[in-house]
């Protein structure tokens, strides 16, 4: 009775139109079955937007191979289906499109992630531009800003250890490191925060980095 029942879920399954769902519907097959077919359609789907992340974030460091690209782009995937898909069945949709903001997320993070780990021999390297901080990073009593104290791989080292959400880390770098307001930054389907909540997190993590700043300084 029981492999009965398996065989006609199974073969309910093989009927499915994979293509047809929706971008949420599909993740939770993906998620539920683990159908290759389905992961198939999610590949199809989800390929361009990852590997357009990870070649558009890798760039920012130089000269970047398409070897390296599809290494990151497989990374990517390492990282949405480790601890049994934790990431992707944690994730909750507010609105059918906001797979697309976290995804571009995870692939953002994963870029970083190998970059901040790969040039860790510049260790004696200043902080990009100087302007990854703002004043409010400013340690009083000190001529030189954060900047010129620690390294940027460091700060995102706290960060990790910071932000109670990959979310708020996404926000963190995408407002210090690549500039973008917090007016775009709410615009990103994924972020599912308002401008003042944006704010409202860069304000929270960016004291608790003064704190711990100020802590290794003093």
């Amino acid at each position: 009775m029981v492999r009965s029942r398996f065989v006609i879920e199974s073969a309910s399954r093989h009927l499915i139109n994979y293509s047809k769902l929706s971008p949420s519907e599909l993740v939770a097959e993906c998620v539920a079955t683990r159908a290759s077919s389905a992961w198939d359609e999610f590949v199809r789907r989800f390929q361009p937007l990852i590997a357009g992340v990870v070649a558009r974030t890798a760039s920012r460091w130089g000269a970047v191979s398409a070897a390296l690209v599809d290494d990151l782009v497989q990374e990517t995937y390492l990282k949405l289906c480790t601890e049994e898909f934790r990431r992707l069945r944690e994730f909750e949709s507010r609105h059918d499109d906001a797979i697309y903001g976290f995804l571009k997320a995870v692939a953002y993070t994963v870029t970083m992630d190998y970059f901040k780990v790969h040039n860790a021999a510049k260790r004696g390297a200043k902080l990009h531009n100087n302007t990854d901080f703002d004043t409010s990073l400013r340690i009083e009593g000190h001529e030189s800003p954060v900047e010129d104290k620690i390294l940027l791989r460091e700060i995102e080292d706290m960060i990790d250890e910071i932000a109670e959400k990959e979310r708020d880390k996404v926000v963190f770098l995408l407002y210090y490191r690549q500039g973008l307001t917090a007016k775009k930054i709410a615009g990103i389907p994924g972020i599912d925060l308002s401008e003042k909540g944006v704010e409202s997190c860069l304000h929270r993590l960016t004291e608790r980095v003064r704190k711990r700043v100020v802590g290794k300084i003093c």
